[in-house]
């Protein structure tokens, strides 16, 4: 239930969706992947909407080339770990959610753990191998992955939902070059934002997702376009689970019975 102070604070966003839709924020857990330029606004976001418990893992300490896009972060920060520069920012922002944070580094040894029981895992990665890794363990869990990318003054938004969207693989089979990449804070901005309001529709069970759609932001330009996505038969994490061959056998043995 809500608290008379949580029921203050959350005054606007009740007329929008209701005791329900806001108890149905409070009791969801969200893993964020990062606590940078995307993991910034992300959880901003989500932390003053009221979910109810946000995981952020992270790594790196804050270094003064961060401050120009990574705004969990103040020049006071530098040196510090970005868990607990994050982990303080949340707090004070909203004292009324549990946050939880983890200076560690995602592998194929740990990822499982680390996500636990979250009930939906945010892209704010600066790579793909470790992208790749969130979006098989996406799909192992069955939950959602909210994917986010960027590039100086451009962007790209998804929502995967296994089981029935394409994945991240579908999409790019093979991960570009890494390379120390440009990047205005505006950008993470925007695109952490559509991540954040993703994350929240998907909570609510409201309006339409990014499913199926790879947004494009191109903010030299000011303009966004969509490009329609598909899955791939062949993937090796979601296209044996679409409809995998043990099904097709079923799906005929019921036919001939019939």
């Amino acid at each position: 239930m809500l608290s008379a102070r949580e029921r203050e604070r959350y005054k606007r966003q009740l007329i929008l969706f209701g005791d329900e839709g806001q108890e149905r924020l409070k009791k969801a857990h969200i893993f964020i992947a990062g606590a940078g330029g995307l993991g910034s606004p992300v959880s901003i976001y989500l932390a003053v909407a009221g979910v109810g418990t946000l995981t952020v893992v992270d790594k790196d300490v804050v270094d003064q080339t961060n401050l120009n896009r990574q705004i969990l972060h103040y020049d006071k920060d530098i040196g510090k770990k970005k868990t607990e520069s994050a982990e303080e920012k949340l707090i004070a922002w909203n004292p009324d959610i549990t946050i939880r944070v983890i200076d560690t580094t995602i592998d194929a040894g740990n990822v499982g753990k680390l996500i636990g029981r979250a009930d939906g895992i945010v892209d704010a990665m600066d790579n793909y191998p470790t992208r790749y890794l969130l979006n098989d363990t996406a799909h192992t869990k069955k939950i959602p992955f909210f994917h986010g990318a960027i590039r100086g003054f451009y962007g790209q938004a998804t929502t995967i939902i296994p089981e029935k969207t394409a994945c991240l693989r579908c999409i790019f089979p093979c991960a570009p070059p890494q390379e120390v990449f440009p990047v205005v804070g505006v950008t993470p901005g925007v695109i952490g934002t559509i991540q954040a309001t993703e994350v929240l529709k998907y909570l609510l069970g409201t309006g339409d997702l990014l499913a199926n759609r790879l947004l494009i932001w191109d903010g030299m330009a000011m303009h966004t376009e969509e490009i329609r996505v598909e899955q791939n038969p062949a993937c090796p994490t979601c296209g044996a689970k679409v409809n995998p061959p043990e099904t097709k056998r079923s799906q005929k043995r019921e036919k001939n019975d019939n």
